[in-house]
C-alpha cells in the first residue's frame, strides 16, 4: 500500500488509578493521525504488542475498521508485574494509504497479586520494608518555638552491594512518607522533586520508577536517599500544624536488576540499611530549609563510604494502605531565571527582583568562611519603602537558611524539600557584594506539557495570557492549589472548578487531573459529600455549592476535551453519590443544607450573591452534567433520571428567584451568569436576563463584580446572548475591578483578589492576599473559545467548531490547541472590507467554520463552493458555515466582522 505523507504519531500509554493499584495492567494507546493530504480521516488501524525481554507476542487486533485513535483499552495477554511492553501502530485512510509501523512503549510496575482471602500487606508485591532513622527530632541547636518541633532534620539512608554480570536493565521504585530525593553512586536519580507528591497517605500512597541501567557499575554500588517530611509529617495548611498523616519520614525503596544470564537481584529497604542525618537540618513545605553545609557528610552516595558512625534504620512492614503506581506528571525544576536587579537597601541587606512572581526556590552561591550564616526570605511584593512585604505570609514562612562548610571554593546551595510563592528575595548575611550571577530563581511544578497559547495585537492581553500560564504552571504542584506563597497551598474544590475550563487549554492536564479526581473519591465524604480539599484535612468541612461540585465538573470537562470515558466510568460511583447526598439533604429541590456550609460567591467585589440561590443553580448543573455523561457511557436509564432531576431543579430556582420580567433575587452579575449558562430558564426569560445583566454592568460602569463562583462564566454568557461586544469591553477595562488593572500595576500572575492592592487602600488584608491565585483568570477559556474561537463539537475534539469572536479593539488574534486529536490553529486579522481567517484543521477530524457576517467569501482566492476540501457550505443568520476536513484553510471575508451572532 502507497503511503503517501500518512503517520501515525505521538503514540501514548496512559493508566487510570485504580483501587488495589494494578496501575499499568491494562494500560489506554492513544495516537494522532498526520497527513499532508486534506480531508484525510482513519478508516482503520492495527496493533501489535510484545514483550521485550521475553520476545513474545501479546497481542495483535488486526486490522480494525474505526476512525478511534484514542483510549483504545489494552486487550492482550496479562502481564506481569515490572515487565516492559513494545506497542506498535499503523493506520489506512480514506484515500487507501497506509502508514509505516510506529512505535512506543510501556512498562508494568510492581503489580499486587489478586490472590483471593489475601490481606493487603500479603497481596502486596513489594519486597521492600518502611525505614526510617530512630530518635529523629529536631536540632537543638536551631532555634525555634516549641510548636515548631516538627522541623526535623532530613535523614539519609543508604546500603552498598555488589553486582558482577552483564546487566540488561535495571528500575529502581520509589516512594516515601514524606518527599524524597534518591540517589545511586553519587548520582541523584530522576531530575524529580518533592515526590512522591500529595495525596491522602491514609487512603494511598504513590510510587515512581526510574530506569537506572546506567548508573549501576561492575563491583560496588551504593543506593541511597534524602527524605524530608514533606505533606506526610511536615508543616501543612493553617498555622503551625504538622504531622497530618505521620510523625516521621519513611523511606520504601527497591531495586530491580535484570541481568543477560536471565537472572534477577532485588534490592530492598530494610534492616541492614544505615541512617544518620546530615546537612539538610530541616526542609519544610512552608516553613523553608535549612542547610548546614558543614555537617554534610561527602561521599555518602558512593561506593567506599565509611557508614561505621551511622544507626541501623528502623525497619516496619509495608503495611495494608495501597502503594500504586503514580499516573501524573511528576513535580520537577522547569524553569531557571537570572534576576532583573539586585539592589543593597542597607549594608549586608539585599533585594533581588525576578522580575516576575513564582513558584519555587532560589539557588545561591557564595566563598566564605565556615559557619558563614546567609539567610533567605522570599515575598510576592515590595512595601512602599522598599523593603520585602511578608505580612500575607500569615508567619514566619518561606525562610531558607545556608551556613557555609568555608572550602574556599564557591559553594552552592540549592534547596530541595520545600517551595515559595515569590517575586523577590531579601539576602542578608551574603559575605561580600551580592551579584546577580550568584543567585538564581528555580521554577518549581507539574510537568505537564504546554497545549496552547493565545496571543492579539493588545500587550495588555497578551500580558494577561502570561499571568494566566504563569498562575497555573506555579499552582499546579501535584494538586491545584490555590497559592504558593502562605500557610494554606490546599487543593480548593472551588478554584478548581472554575479554573478548569481555562486550565485545559493551556496545558495537557489529563493526568494531573485523573490523579486528583482519585483524590476527590479518597476525601469523599461517608455521606457521600465531597469535601472543600483534596485531599482531605480533618478540620475542614463538607458540600459547599460550587466546591463540592468540582466532583461533577472537572470529571466532566476532561471528558469533553480529552474523549475519553474511563475516567468518569471510573468515577461514576463517587457522582452518583454526591448526587444522592445533595437529593437526600435538599428535598424540596432548593439549597437548604442543614449545615449552611456555603462560601458564596467568593471575593466578589459589592455584589453579595444570595448563597440559597448559588447552591440550587449547581445542583441544576451537575444533573445536566450528569445525564450528559451517564449517556456517553449507555446508562440511558440514569440519563433520563438525571434529565428529570435537572428540569425539576430548574423550575424550583425559576419559581423561587425569578421574577416574570426576568430579574433574578440579588441582581447580581453572578446571579444572571448562574442562570443562563446553567439553562435554567425558560426561552421567554433568557433575553430579558441577559439584558438585566447588561444593565447592572452598565449602572457599574463596565465593571466586574464577580468573585470566584460567576467570574469564569461572565464572558461566555454576554457573547453567547448577543452581547460580544460588551465582553470585548470587560476584557478592556482599565480601571478597578478589571483583569487589566492588576497588569498596570505590575501583576505577573493573576491575583488572588481584584483590590490585592490598589491606588487609593494599598495592600488588602494581609490575612488573606495571595498574589499568585489562578481563579480570576478563568477569562482565559474564552480567549480561547470565544476570542480565537476553538472549541470542541462533542468530546474530544473529533469534531471542532472554529468560530472567532472579533472586535475592532484588534487587529489580529492567534490562538492554537494541541488536542488529543492533533493541532489546531486559528489567526483572524482585520482588513479594509472585512477579515481573513487562517485555520488547521488535524487528521481525522472534522471541522465547522462560522464566518461572521453577510459577505463574499473565498478560500485561498478561490470562490468557497469551489475550494478544495470543502465539504458543504451553509448560510445560518448573518454567518456563513462551511463544513470542511483536516488540512489549512485560508478565508477572505468582505463584510462587517463585528456583526452579532446570537
Amino acid at each position: 500500500m502507497r503511503n503517501s505523507g500518512l503517520f501515525a504519531v505521538n503514540l501514548r500509554t496512559e493508566y487510570l488509578v485504580d483501587p488495589i493499584g494494578i496501575g499499568a495492567r491494562r494500560p489506554r494507546l492513544s495516537w494522532e493521525v498526520k497527513s499532508d493530504r486534506r480531508g484525510t480521516t482513519q478508516t482503520a488501524y492495527r496493533i501489535v504488542a510484545s514483550s521485550y525481554l521475553r520476545g513474545d507476542d501479546r497481542w495483535d487486533t488486526g486490522w480494525v475498521e474505526s476512525r478511534d485513535t484514542h483510549g483504545i483499552r489494552y486487550e492482550g495477554a496479562p502481564v506481569g508485574a515490572c515487565q516492559l511492553v513494545w506497542w506498535q501502530v499503523k493506520i489506512r485512510d480514506n484515500a487507501g494509504n497506509e502508514s509505516p509501523w510506529e512505535t512506543a512503549w510501556w512498562e508494568t510496575g510492581l503489580i499486587p497479586s489478586e490472590r483471593l482471602g489475601a490481606t493487603a500487606e500479603e497481596r502486596s508485591e513489594w519486597q521492600a520494608r518502611w525505614i526510617s532513622l530512630p530518635g529523629l527530632e529536631a536540632d537543638p541547636e536551631i532555634e525555634k518555638p516549641r510548636e515548631w518541633d516538627g522541623l526535623v532534620p532530613a535523614p539519609h539512608f543508604r546500603t552498598s552491594f555488589d553486582s558482577t554480570g552483564e546487566i540488561v536493565q535495571a528500575r529502581l521504585y520509589v516512594t516515601a512518607r514524606g518527599v524524597y530525593d534518591a540517589y545511586m553512586n553519587g548520582t541523584r536519580v530522576g531530575y524529580t522533586t518533592l515526590d512522591p507528591g500529595w495525596t491522602d497517605y491514609t487512603r494511598r500512597i504513590q510510587y515512581r520508577a526510574f530506569e537506572v541501567t546506567n548508573i549501576l557499575r561492575e563491583g560496588e554500588n551504593v543506593l541511597g536517599a534524602i527524605v524530608a517530611p514533606g505533606w506526610y509529617a511536615g508543616y501543612v495548611a493553617f498555622g503551625p500544624q504538622c504531622r497530618h498523616y505521620g510523625a516521621t519520614p519513611e523511606l520504601l525503596m527497591e531495586l530491580h536488576i535484570d541481568y543477560d544470564d536471565g537472572g534477577e537481584r532485588v534490592i530492598a529497604s530494610g534492616e541492614g540499611w544505615r541512617a544518620a542525618t546530615g546537612a539538610v537540618r530541616y526542609g519544610d513545605l512552608l516553613f523553608g530549609e535549612h542547610i548546614d553545609a558543614r555537617r554534610h557528610p561527602a561521599g555518602w552516595d558512593m561506593p567506599g563510604f565509611d557508614d561505621s558512625g551511622w544507626k541501623n534504620a528502623s525497619a516496619s512492614g509495608v503495611g495494608s494502605v495501597p502503594i500504586v503506581a503514580a499516573v501524573a506528571e511528576p513535580v520537577r525544576e522547569l524553569d531557571e531565571l537570572a534576576p532583573v536587579s539586585v539592589t543593597e537597601r542597607a549594608p549586608g541587606t539585599w533585594i533581588v527582583d525576578l522580575g516576575q512572581n513564582i513558584a519555587g526556590r532560589v539557588n545561591l552561591t557564595a566563598t566564605g568562611p565556615a559557619g558563614t550564616e546567609i539567610r533567605l526570605r522570599h515575598g510576592e511584593m515590595l512595601n512602599p519603602d522598599g523593603s520585602l512585604y511578608t505580612e500575607n505570609l500569615r508567619g514566619p514562612y518561606a525562610e531558607d537558611t545556608f551556613l557555609l562548610a568555608g572550602t574556599g571554593d564557591a559553594e552552592e546551595f540549592a534547596p530541595r524539600f520545600t517551595w515559595h510563592g515569590f517575586q523577590y528575595v531579601e539576602v542578608s548575611g551574603y559575605p561580600g557584594e551580592l551579584t546577580a550571577d550568584a543567585i538564581r530563581g528555580v521554577f518549581v511544578g507539574s510537568d505537564t506539557t504546554p497545549a496552547g497559547w493565545f496571543t492579539c495585537s493588545d500587550p495588555l492581553v497578551n500580558t494577561l495570557q502570561h499571568n494566566i500560564m504563569r498562575g497555573q504552571r506555579g499552582n499546579f504542584l501535584s494538586i491545584p492549589t490555590d497559592c504558593p506563597q502562605r500557610d494554606e497551598r490546599l487543593g480548593w474544590l472551588g478554584d478548581a472548578q472554575a479554573f478548569v475550563g481555562t486550565a485545559v487549554g493551556n496545558m495537557d492536564v489529563a493526568a494531573f487531573f485523573t490523579k486528583w479526581t482519585q483524590d476527590l473519591r479518597d476525601a469523599q465524604s461517608a455521606e457521600g459529600a465531597y469535601p472543600d480539599v483534596a485531599p482531605r484535612l480533618a478540620d475542614l468541612a463538607d458540600g459547599a455549592p460550587a466546591w463540592a461540585d468540582a466532583g461533577v465538573i472537572v470529571p466532566w470537562t476532561i471528558w469533553r476535551t480529552y474523549g475519553d470515558t474511563l475516567l468518569i466510568e471510573e468515577h461514576w460511583a463517587s457522582m452518583t453519590r454526591w448526587m444522592d447526598w445533595l437529593e437526600r439533604t435538599n428535598s424540596d429541590l432548593l439549597w437548604k443544607n442543614a449545615r449552611h456550609h456555603d462560601f458564596g460567591d467568593w471575593l466578589s467585589v459589592g455584589a453579595d450573591t444570595p448563597k440559597e440561590l448559588i447552591g440550587t443553580a449547581y445542583m441544576a448543573y451537575d444533573a445536566r452534567l450528569m445525564a450528559e455523561m451517564a449517556r456517553a457511557l449507555g446508562r440511558d436509564d440514569e440519563a433520563n433520571r438525571y434529565d428529570d432531576l435537572s428540569r425539576r431543579v430548574a423550575t424550583a430556582f425559576v419559581n423561587a428567584y425569578v421574577s416574570d420580567d426576568g430579574t433574578i433575587e440579588g441582581g447580581t452579575q453572578t446571579a444572571y451568569c448562574l442562570a443562563l449558562h446553567f439553562n435554567l430558564l425558560p426561552d421567554v426569560l433568557r433575553p430579558k436576563a441577559a439584558a438585566h445583566l447588561v444593565a447592572d454592568l452598565e449602572a457599574r460602569d463596565w465593571h466586574i463584580t464577580t468573585g470566584f463562583v460567576g467570574v469564569s462564566y461572565l464572558c461566555h454568557v454576554l457573547t453567547a446572548h448577543g452581547y460580544p461586544d460588551v465582553a470585548w469591553r470587560l476584557l478592556h477595562q482599565e480601571g478597578y475591578p478589571s483583569w487589566k488593572y492588576s497588569i498596570l500595576h505590575g501583576a505577573t500572575t493573576i491575583w488572588e483578589r481584584w483590590d490585592g492592592w490598589t491606588e487609593e487602600r494599598g495592600f488588602q488584608d494581609a490575612g488573606m492576599n495571595s498574589f499568585n491565585h489562578y481563579t480570576l483568570g478563568s477569562v482565559g477559556e474564552w480567549l480561547r473559545r470565544g476570542v480565537a474561537g476553538i472549541d470542541t463539537d462533542g468530546p474530544g475534539y473529533r469534531s471542532i467548531v472554529i468560530a472567532p469572536v472579533m472586535n475592532r479593539t484588534l487587529d489580529h488574534a492567534v490562538g492554537w490547541y494541541h488536542a488529543i486529536t492533533g493541532e489546531i490553529r486559528s489567526r483572524w486579522e482585520l482588513t479594509s472590507d472585512g477579515y481573513r481567517l487562517n485555520v488547521t484543521v488535524p487528521a481525522n477530524v472534522d471541522a465547522r467554520i462560522v464566518l461572521r457576517g453577510a459577505g463574499t467569501v473565498t478560500e485561498a482566492g478561490v470562490p468557497i463552493a469551489d475550494a478544495e476540501g470543502i465539504r458543504s457550505v451553509e448560510q445560518e443568520g448573518p454567518a456563513t458555515v462551511v463544513s470542511i476536513g483536516s488540512g489549512t484553510y485560508t478565508f477572505e471575508v468582505t463584510c462587517d466582522p463585528t456583526v452579532t451572532i446570537p
